[in-house]
C-alpha cells in the first residue's frame, strides 16, 4: 500500500515537472525524452532529472546579473568597461560601414564579428601573435618555459588536472614560482576532477605553498545536485602576467602527452596568444574566480599595457548556460551557411542539433566540400556510437567523414573557406553549445588559418575514409545501438 502511494506521488510529481518543462519551451525532442523517462521510470526519472536535467540557464541568469552589478560596484572590471565600450563601438561601426580597413575584410568576417559583438562582450583585436600547437608535448614545453619566466601572477583554469607525470612537473614549477613571490590561482572543475575528492594530496601540497586552488561549482554534498553535475566548466585557460595566454583542448594529464597505452598518440590543438586578446582570457578567468570565491581582484597588474606582438585579427568567445545567447552555436551556424568552398571540422564528438545538421547537409548538397575528421578510437563509447548515427545523413548529402587512426583525435577545430577558423575547448556537440562553460578563439587571419588548414590536411593523411557503401552495410545490431544512443544524445 505504501509503495503504491509513493509511486502515485512520483507520477504526480512527474506530471508537474513535465508541465513545467513544456512551459519552458525547451527543445521539443529533449522535452519528449524527459516526459518518456518520467512515464516509464517515474521514481528513477525524477532522481535523474534532479541531478542532470534542471535548466540552470534561467536560474543562474539572475545570479549572473547580480554578480555583474556587484563586480561593477566593486570596480572589478575597472578597465574592462573600456572593452565593453569598444565592443559596442565596433558593432556600431560595422553596422554603419565605418570600420577602418573594412573594405579589405571579407564581408562574412564582419558578419561573424558583428554577431559575436551582439551576443556578448567579445571585441575583436588586430594586434595578436598566435602560435599553434598540435599536441600536448609542444604545449607543455612552451607553457613550462612561460611559467619559469613569470614575474607577477599565473592563472590556470582546467576541466581536468590529474596527479600525473606532467601534473607533477607543472606542480613543481608552480611551487617554485610561488616561493619566488608569484601569485598563483587555479580553478579546476569539480566533476572533471572527481578523483581528487579522495586524493587531495596533489592539490594540498600546492596550497601549503600559498597557491590558491578552488573547484568550479563545488557540490555541497558528495554528489553535486541541482544541475551542477551536468553543467561543467570545460574551459582551458592559462594567463601569465596578463601578457601571455593559452587556450585549446589540452587538459593536464599524461594521456595528453601520449603516455596512455589505450590511446597512444594524442592529437589535439592548443594556441598560445600574445596581444590584447589575452585581456579577454583574463576577464573570463577573473569572472569565474569571483563567481566561486566572491573575491574581488583589483590589481592593475592583471591588465598591463601590452606591446604590439603581431597583427592577427581574432575574438575570444566564452559561452555557458549562464549566457543570454549561445554565441558559439550561432556563430558556427552562420559561418557554415556562408561557406562557398569548404567546411573542415575536427571533433572528438559529433552530436549537432537539428539546425547545425541541416546547415551542414545544405552546404554539402550545394557543392561545398564538407569533411569531418573523427577519432577511430572512442574514449566515450555512448557518445561515439551516437555520433555515427549522424554520419549517415552527412554521407547521404555528399559530405565526407574520415576516421583518424594515428592515435586519438581530441582536436576541436572548424575551418570555413579561408575567412574563419575556430579552436578552443568546445566540441561539435550539444553539451558544448548548451551545457558546458567553454572558451574558443575565432581567428580571421589568413596566415594562421592556412597553418591550421595545413595541420588538418596532415591529419587527413593519417585517416581512413568512412565509405558510404561499406558504412550502410553494417549489421543491424550496430544500427540499433546507434539509434538508441542518438535518441538519448540530447542528454549526453
Amino acid at each position: 500500500m505504501v509503495l503504491k502511494v509513493i509511486l502515485v506521488l512520483f507520477y504526480i510529481l512527474s506530471a508537474i515537472v513535465s508541465i513545467k518543462l513544456m512551459l519552458e519551451n525547451r527543445d521539443p525532442s529533449k522535452t519528449l525524452i524527459w516526459v518518456l523517462i518520467f512515464m516509464l521510470f517515474p521514481v528513477v526519472g525524477i532522481l535523474i532529472y534532479a541531478v542532470l536535467g534542471r535548466n540552470i540557464r534561467k536560474i543562474k541568469m539572475k545570479k549572473t546579473y547580480k554578480m555583474a552589478n556587484t563586480m561593477k560596484k566593486e570596480n572589478l572590471l575597472f578597465n574592462l568597461d573600456e572593452m565593453k565600450e569598444l565592443a559596442q563601438g565596433q558593432s556600431i561601426m560595422i553596422k554603419e560601414g565605418k570600420l577602418p580597413y573594412s573594405e579589405n575584410i571579407d564581408l562574412r568576417v564582419l558578419r561573424v564579428v558583428s554577431l559575436l559583438l551582439n551576443t556578448g562582450i567579445f571585441p575583436f583585436t588586430i594586434n595578436n601573435n598566435v602560435e599553434i600547437y598540435v599536441d600536448g608535448n609542444e604545449k607543455f614545453k612552451n607553457l613550462v618555459k612561460d611559467i619559469r619566466n613569470a614575474k607577477d601572477h599565473i592563472h590556470l583554469e582546467y576541466f581536468i588536472i590529474k596527479d600525473s607525470e606532467i601534473g607533477e612537473q607543472i606542480k613543481k614549477e608552480l611551487i617554485e614560482k610561488a616561493k619566488a613571490g608569484v601569485k598563483i590561482r587555479i580553478i579546476y572543475d569539480d566533476v572533471g576532477c572527481w578523483r581528487f575528492w579522495f586524493h587531495r594530496k596533489f592539490f594540498n601540497e600546492m596550497r601549503t605553498h600559498g597557491i590558491k586552488i578552488i573547484p568550479y561549482l563545488k557540490g555541497k554534498i558528495t554528489i553535486p545536485i541541482g544541475g551542477q553535475l551536468n553543467y561543467r566548466n570545460h574551459r582551458k585557460i592559462v594567463v601569465i602576467d596578463g601578457k601571455i595566454g593559452y587556450t585549446g583542448g589540452i587538459n593536464i594529464g599524461d594521456e595528453y602527452i601520449g603516455k596512455n597505452k589505450k590511446f597512444g598518440y594524442w592529437r589535439d590543438t592548443h594556441i598560445r596568444i600574445e596581444g590584447t586578446s589575452v585581456y579577454m582570457l583574463q576577464m573570463i578567468f577573473l569572472t569565474d574566480w569571483y563567481y566561486n570565491t566572491k573575491e574581488v581582484l583589483l590589481e592593475e597588474k592583471l591588465f598591463p599595457k601590452l606591446n604590439i606582438k603581431g597583427n592577427a585579427m581574432m575574438q575570444i568567445v566564452a559561452s555557458g548556460p549562464d549566457s543570454d545567447w549561445e554565441s558559439m552555436h550561432y556563430a558556427y551556424f552562420y559561418a557554415i551557411c556562408q561557406a562557398k568552398k569548404s567546411i573542415y571540422i575536427e571533433t572528438p564528438y559529433f552530436i549537432p542539433d537539428e539546425s547545425l545538421l541541416k546547415a551542414l547537409k545544405c552546404a554539402a548538397l550545394s557543392g561545398v566540400e564538407l569533411i569531418i575528421l573523427f577519432p577511430k578510437i572512442a574514449d566515450h563509447k555512448i557518445v561515439n556510437t551516437a555520433s555515427y548515427s549522424y554520419f549517415q545523413e552527412i554521407l547521404e548529402s555528399g559530405g565526407k567523414v574520415y576516421l583518424y587512426n594515428k592515435g586519438f583525435l581530441h582536436s576541436k577545430v572548424i575551418i570555413i573557406d579561408d575567412f574563419m577558423a575556430s579552436t578552443g575547448s568546445a566540441n561539435m556537440d550539444l553539451r558544448s553549445f548548451k551545457l558546458n562553460f567553454e572558451v574558443n578563439a575565432f581567428i580571421y587571419d589568413r596566415k594562421i588559418i592556412d597553418e591550421i588548414k595545413k595541420d588538418f590536411m596532415t591529419d587527413l593523411g593519417n585517416s581512413e575514409e568512412l565509405e558510404r557503401m561499406k558504412f550502410e552495410s553494417r549489421n543491424t545490431f550496430m544500427k540499433v545501438k546507434e539509434s538508441i544512443s542518438r535518441l538519448f544524445s540530447p542528454l549526453l
